[in-house]
């Protein structure tokens, strides 16, 4: 059995899960990775991997070779100081590339602001946050190189991830969930195993130069989220901050947002039936795993 040969810029949670799923599918396979720490073999689930540096300092060239011989391109590294540092140190390599896909994950955080509405694929890109901003300018990048050198991507604009190791069951344990009385505050999230099970999928159904907003089905407050991780764990749940009490950063904007996520098209294009359809089916499996 010939091996899927995959690389991954970035490997953070959502590529260890993706790698994890094909390991479970019982995939031949022969996975490489960039971190920034040192060049390194690494061990996941019993397979052996390699992992390269790449960062503002060191690069390996090894990489070089790895991406050419790719069936797979998964790049999960967000944009630094306004621009894709996979596309301004690899572009001319990733030009000659052969492979299959190119996926490129990015956020709904470049939707913005849309006051508690629906969003989907096709609306308005209006981003309020640093992180938004940049991301929807990386989208543009690979999409400009995608096009100009007629190479197969895609585009996940993942909603907000959570997993057995982040989540709000283990915040409220820690005491330190913050938890904001806001209005008509909407936000979407998605179970990191239906992202990876999504690139999956993808792997054996793919349509190049596609978006698609990766999300579950009940967009909902943060506070009715804490209410419900409360009530599983049988504690008090926490008192509500103002948003003015705030300092400025990731949660203060998180908070500057209010939209509701349309994932329609991801599930429709590849048949697709949520895991964890809402954020109960999700928190009440990672309950069981913590018990």
């Amino acid at each position: 059995m010939n091996k899927i040969k995959v690389f991954c810029f970035g490997f953070g949670q959502v590529a260890k899960y993706f790698v994890m799923k094909m390991i479970k599918e019982k995939q031949a396979l022969e996975i490489n990775v960039t971190s920034r720490k040192k060049t390194q073999r690494l061990k996941l689930e019993g397979l052996d991997l390699d992992s390269y540096q790449f960062n503002e300092e060191e690069i390996d060239k090894n990489i070089n070779y790895k991406i050419l011989d790719a069936d797979f391109i998964l790049v999960s590294i967000p944009p630094i100081n306004d621009e894709d540092i996979v596309l301004k140190n690899f572009k001319e390599i990733i030009k000659k590339t052969k492979t299959k896909w190119i996926t490129y994950l990015s956020a709904t955080s470049v939707y913005g602001n849309h006051d508690g509405e629906w969003v989907n694929e096709d609306s308005e890109t209006k981003p309020t946050s640093t992180s938004g901003i940049k991301r929807l300018k990386a989208e543009n990048q690979w999409l400009n190189f995608s096009d100009s050198n007629n190479l197969p991507l895609q585009i996940f604009r993942l909603s907000g991830i959570y997993s057995k190791q982040n989540n709000i069951l283990k915040r409220l344990i820690s005491g330190q969930a913050k938890i904001v009385k806001k209005e008509n505050h909407f936000f979407s999230r998605i179970h990191i195993e239906d992202i990876a099970n999504l690139l999956f999928h993808s792997m054996k159904k793919f349509k190049s130069n596609e978006i698609y907003n990766i999300s579950d089905d009940k967009p909902t407050s943060q506070e009715e989220i804490a209410a419900y991780g409360s009530k599983l764990l049988k504690v008090k749940s926490p008192d509500l901050l103002e948003l003015d009490s705030l300092e400025n950063g990731m949660l203060k904007d998180f908070y500057k947002d209010s939209k509701k996520v349309n994932n329609k098209k991801v599930k429709e294009f590849f048949n697709y039936q949520l895991t964890y359809p809402t954020y109960k089916e999700g928190l009440d499996k990672i309950l069981n795993d913590i018990i």
